[in-house]
This record gives C-alpha cells, structure tokens and sequence, in this order.
C-alpha cells in the first residue's frame, strides 16, 4: 500500500533494512535486566520528533514549549498560549495606505497602478480598516500580494482583486477565511501564524479556492480529497435527513417546512471529530441550502446505491489498513524512519448528547511531539512540540469543571510525560499547555488516570518511584494547581500502571522491571508514603520473582493480562483467586487461567492493551505484525479453572501482518510495533512503530 502524500504521512527515506537496522541499538530490549540499571529502557536513544511539514515560529509558552499547532496538509496554525478567547495587544499602523507607497512598493516599477502585479505590504502594522478599497481597487492586474507580519483581523468583502494568483496573509489575527471566496483564480496561498484560525479553516478553503494549488508551501491536493470525502459523507447524511423531516408531513406542510429544514440539518447532522465540527456546521448549512433550492432533487441523487449489496452476515468482521501517518519526525525530514513511537490514548466520548462521537480520535506521542489524530480521516488535528523532550505516555481524563455563568461542562484534558520528568496537562481544543507538575528525578515511564476520581493521576519514573497527584480543577485562567497525594517506593523501575479493575481506589497493580507488584492506595490511611505491599509471581522456584512484566492490562473485573514473565507467552490471572489465596504472604503465585501463544523474540517492551467491551487482548511484535486474541469464552465462565501448567498456549485468533507501505517508491518491508490499542468499540485499531509509522486499521463490516 503506498503511503498517501500528506504533509505529516510517512513520505520516504531509507531502505527498509536501513530503517530497521537503524532502530537496533546494543541494549536496546534484550536481557532479563533490560536496562534498568541505566535508568531507562530508551536511553541512548536519538530525541526525535518534528512532523515533515511546515511550522509557523515558535511560540514559547511559559513553561518552555513551543505551542499547539493544528494543521493540515502544511498548514500550520499556531495557537496563543494566553489562554482561549484572548487577543494579543493591538500595534499601531505606521502609516495609511498611500498611492506613493504601493508605487514604491510594487513591481514592475510603474507611474500607473493598473501595471502593477505584484504588491508586498509586509511588516507595516496595517489593520483591517487600513485597506483602502478604492485605492486597492484599482491594481487590476495584480497577481501576487503579501499581507504579512501585520495586524488583520479580516478581510474586506470586496478588493476589487479579479486576477489575484498568490495570496500571503502569514503573521496577522485573521479568524474568518470565508472573504478569501473573492479570489477565484487564487492558486498559493499562506495564512502561516494565525493563531485564530483552526483545521476546519483550513478545510474550508478548499471548497471556497477551487484553483488553489498550495497552501502554506504545500500541495493541497491531499487536503481537497480528505475534504470532498468529508462532503460526500455530509451530503449523504443530509439527503438521509431531509427524507425523514419531509416524510410525515402533508405537500402544503412541505412547502412551509422547507424554511426550517436547514436549521434541523445544521442541528442535528453529525460526522467526524468534535474538533472539526466547524466546517462540519458550514458545509451542512450550505448543502441543505442547496437541497432546498433544488426542491429535494439533490437527496434523490445523493440516494442512489453505487450497486447491488451482497448478504455478508455470516462473514467474520476483518481489518482493514486505512491510514500511515508520518507525524514525528525530526526536523520535519520525510526520511525520517528512526523516531520511535511508544504510546497513544483514544480520547474519552463526550456525553453531550454524542455518545462515542469522539472516540475516534486518539493521541500519540514519540520523539518530541505528542499528536492528536481523526483515525477516520487521517487528520493531524494537534501537535505539541516541546524541543528536547522524548515523550513516552500520554493519558486522558475527562474533566467537570463550571464555568463563569455557573454551568457545569465537560472537557477532555490529556496528559503527557517522558524524558524530562515533567507531566504537561494539555488543553486540547483550546491548544496550549495549561500545567507542568514538577516531582520525579529522572523520566517517566509511564502515566495513568484514576477511573473512579477523574482528578486523580498516577506517575511512574526511573527514579522507582510512582506518585500519586490530585490535579484539580483549572482556574478561570485554566491553569492546574496539582497537589502530592502519596508516592510509593519500588526496587525496581516500573513500566506500566493498572488501577485493579474491581478495587481502583484500593489497589494498583505495576508492571516492573523486577516483577509485578501491588500496592495500598487507600487515601484515608495515614502513611504518605508506602513501600509494595505484595508481589505477584509467574512461575514456581528460584527464579519465580524478579522476572520483568512489560506488559499489564485487566480484561475484565477480574481477569488480568500480564505479559513478559516468560518467553513466548501473554499470560491471562485471575485476581479475585490469586488475592483470596494471599493470606499474609509478601510473595504469591498468580492463579493461570490461560496462557496466550505471542511471538518468540527475546526483545522486550512491547506493550499490551485490552479492548474490555469486546473481550479482545491486543500486542505487536518485532516484525510489525499485530496479535489479536478473543478470549470471549473464557470470560463468559462463571469461576474459570486454573489452567494446566503444561497445558498449550492459545493461539491468536488473527494476526494482522504488516502491509509493507511504500516511500518514496522503497518498501518499508518490516518495523517493530511497540504499541497498539483500539477504541471500545473496536472500530479503530492504532498501532505505533519503531519507525516514525502511525498505523490505523477499520474493521470493516462482515
């Protein structure tokens, strides 16, 4: 499958035996100790991570990182770091527009405006109210102006600008690209470093430019298609909509009716992330316009089936490789196959009327950025940069906080550390860091939210220790004020954190580098801080403790899947009988439901994730490759027997192999997968490789 030309997609490079032998660094997984004595599994690793597109300057926050950035297909759109709805202070102009400074700022040089065609009025402070209509108007045939570094916040309706070719409005406050319909003929344009302009603009331009060719430096051909595959989805859904609003009523209803179709369609069709719900709105408004003119002939058309449809109910849901996103790479290089990715997140669904609306956009992280994307479209919605960090783990919590009229809202916060030991709380929709928690010496492995206290975040580092923090609420400026609830002590450096299912606020579980161990998290008991209060073990004798679990997830309220304690294997427990068989022992062996087939390889740090509403158990591998197991009918048994100790593992229901995209006409033939989680849905599968590759698979219908 060849990698599809977009900005942040995986665009070339290496040799595929290139990239992987790049990736293979001395100590890097192998060895029972990994490299716990080192103080991180990653060290000596390369910091990577810029996207192959282009950025607007940095806008340094005040704790040290670049800003968000949401863009499409190159566009880069900053955002402010002053917090959402704020204006920068306003410049005066140098000067009014003046027929002696476009003469001295034109070319050709010319003593008649008319022959003027290209224009550059960068840098003069100008505001909207600063473009003379009458004096612009007359530069019929210019073909190339430069509005740069000023302070526009729109654009008039009418310059008067018919051959207008090459448009740069970069570095103003612009917040409407709806004015840019006047320049039919436009093919380049650049709205670089306007922090008010988000993703959907950038997809509105689309339809708004049909000559456009570049935008912000880059082709705009992947931009129109992921656009006119977003209207074609719209317009199908609007036809739908405008079958069921006229159905019941009677021909004179219908005529007095059609008035208030648009505001029902614009109401209540939904498709995609809420973050593109803008453009969404604006291209529902205007086809259920176009619809009503049309007196219904368009949803006729837009209803026509493509072709018989075939009975598939026997068949087996499959997966289906959809998008391979390029969205960490160092210094925006399209060769970059070497950033190495370790974790992503699906975003919580809003309960705002639109369950699961968003639980297909998910977060990843690797090298020095951490990416939100829309796995139905493929969009980079989001990026945050911070030079210098390597993130390892990212986290969602949905918050409940009020705002200044006294409603209670929803918002979504995510979560991200790594290399530094700094935890970034970031505001995703709004687009800038609004907390930096300062309490680990050395990196975070990993990060986990409470399930049942959405305040509550949990934080392991290579300095072994794991700390609990209450985050709080942000304030009317959205900044976070967290506070040290507990830390506890490990002897080993914990890789992964799992809240136990039926116990979140007693008990958690951590994968170490020296076992699985268990803690009390019990807030109304005095010790602040505490030491593992149990270990779990794998196997029986000498060698039963100190075996490395990477890997660590429950299924269910019960069943846990642990893997990295023995070679080969994903094993799946019980917690419920191994905890009735503790007693007062600091030691106890697991009870073995099952034991999973997975991959033979002596590297580690592969980590596993669990889909719980589909019972599915997911881990890659070191060639790439994707390993699903259902393991429905072991949960579906009231008690589960303990599994035999010589009995077969299980082998995976399917194994997704890696497609082998293309680059640059080079296969990239094998990668290792480090990560792979679905949504609970099981609707989107994500996969994060050692090589700068993003991998989303659909399941397709049976």
């Amino acid at each position: 499958m060849p990698l599809q030309p977009h900005s942040r997609r995986t665009s070339g490079g290496a040799t595929a035996a290139a990239a992987i032998a790049a990736s293979r660094r001395p100590g890097r997984r192998c060895g029972a100790a990994g490299a716990a004595g080192s103080g991180s599994p990653r060290a000596g690793r390369e910091l990577r991570g810029d996207a192959s597109f282009r950025w607007s300057p940095p806008r340094t926050d005040s704790r040290g990182a670049t800003s968000w950035a949401e863009a499409i297909a190159g566009a880069s759109v900053g955002f402010p770091c002053c917090g959402p709805g704020t204006r920068g202070p306003r410049l005066l102009a140098m000067a009014p527009l003046s027929t002696r400074l476009l003469f001295q700022r034109g070319r050709p040089k010319s003593d008649r405006l008319g022959k003027i065609r290209s224009l550059d009025l960068s840098g003069l402070n100008l505001l909207s109210e600063d473009l003379d209509l009458n004096l612009l108007g007359r530069l019929k045939q210019l073909q190339e102006l430069d509005l740069s570094d000023n302070q526009l916040e729109t654009l008039p309706a009418d310059l008067g600008l018919p051959h207008l070719h090459v448009l740069h409005c970069a570095n103003n406050q612009l917040s409407d690209v709806t004015p840019l319909c006047q320049f039919p003929q436009l093919e380049e344009l650049s709205l670089e470093g306007n922090p008010f302009l988000t993703v959907s603009d950038s997809l509105k331009i689309t339809f708004l430019l049909p000559e456009l060719r570049k935008f912000n430096g880059k082709d705009v051909s992947t931009t129109r298609s992921k656009a006119e595959n977003l209207n074609r989805e719209l317009t199908t859904r609007v036809a739908t909509h405008w079958r069921k609003f006229m159905a019941a009523l009677s021909p004179e209803e219908q005529a007095k009716a059609q008035a208030n179709f648009v505001k029902s369609a614009v109401r209540n069709v939904r498709y995609g992330p809420v973050s593109l719900s803008e453009f969404t709105q604006w291209r529902v408004r205007m086809i259920s316009e176009e619809l009503v003119a049309s007196g219904g002939t368009h949803a006729r058309e837009a209803d026509m089936p493509e072709g018989p449809h075939k009975a598939t109910a026997t068949q087996e849901p499959r997966l289906e490789p959809l998008h391979f996103l390029q969205c960490h790479s160092k210094n925006n290089s399209p060769s970059d196959l070497r950033t190495q990715l370790w974790a992503c997140a699906f975003e919580p669904a809003w309960d705002e009327g639109q369950a699961g609306a968003t639980s297909q956009t998910v977060a990843t992280c690797g090298g020095e950025a951490v990416c939100v994307i829309d796995c139905q479209t493929g969009i980079v919605l989001h990026k945050y940069k911070v030079p210098g960090e390597e993130f390892f783990s990212v986290a969602w919590t949905t918050l409940t906080v009020v705002t200044q009229t006294g409603h209670k809202k929803r918002w979504n916060v995510l979560a991200a550390a790594g290399l530094r030991g700094l935890v970034r709380l970031l505001h995703v929709q709004a687009g800038f860091c609004c907390g930096l928690i300062r309490g680990h010496k050395k990196a975070i492995a990993t990060l986990c939210f409470s399930p049942t206290h959405e305040t509550h975040l949990f934080t392991a580092s290579y300095d072994k220790r794991i700390i609990l923090w209450d985050i709080g609420t942000p304030n009317q400026d959205y900044e976070f004020q967290a506070s040290h609830l507990l830390t506890l002590d490990t002897t080993s450096t914990p890789l992964r954190l799992c809240p136990v299912a039926p116990c979140p606020d007693t008990y958690l579980l951590a994968g170490c580098e020296g076992g699985c161990c268990c803690w009390d998290v019990r807030l109304d008991q005095p010790q602040k801080r505490r030491v593992c209060e149990v270990e779990f073990v794998f196997s029986e004798g000498s060698e039963a403790s100190g075996q490395r679990v990477d890997g660590l997830a429950f299924v269910n309220e019960d069943v846990v899947a642990s893997k990295g304690s023995s070679l080969g294997t994903i094993c799946l427990w019980s917690w419920s009988q191994t905890w009735q068989g503790r007693g007062s022992q600091p030691t106890v062996a697991v009870v073995v439901l099952a034991r999973l087939q997975w991959s033979p390889t002596i590297l580690a740090y592969f980590s596993l994730s669990t889909c719980p509403d589909k019972g599915l158990v997911l881990c890659g591998d070191e060639q790439g490759s994707v390993w699903i197991y259902d393991i429905r009918p072991l949960l579906a048994q009231r008690s589960p027997p303990q599994a035999a100790p010589q009995a077969a593992p299980q082998a995976p229901t399917q194994i997704l192999k890696w497609p082998q995209p293309q680059a640059l006409g080079q296969t990239v033939t094998k990668t290792m997968v480090n990560t792979v989680v679905a949504n609970p849905t099981f609707t989107y599968l994500t996969a994060l490789t050692d090589s700068n590759i993003v991998a989303i698979w659909r399941r397709g219908e049976p």
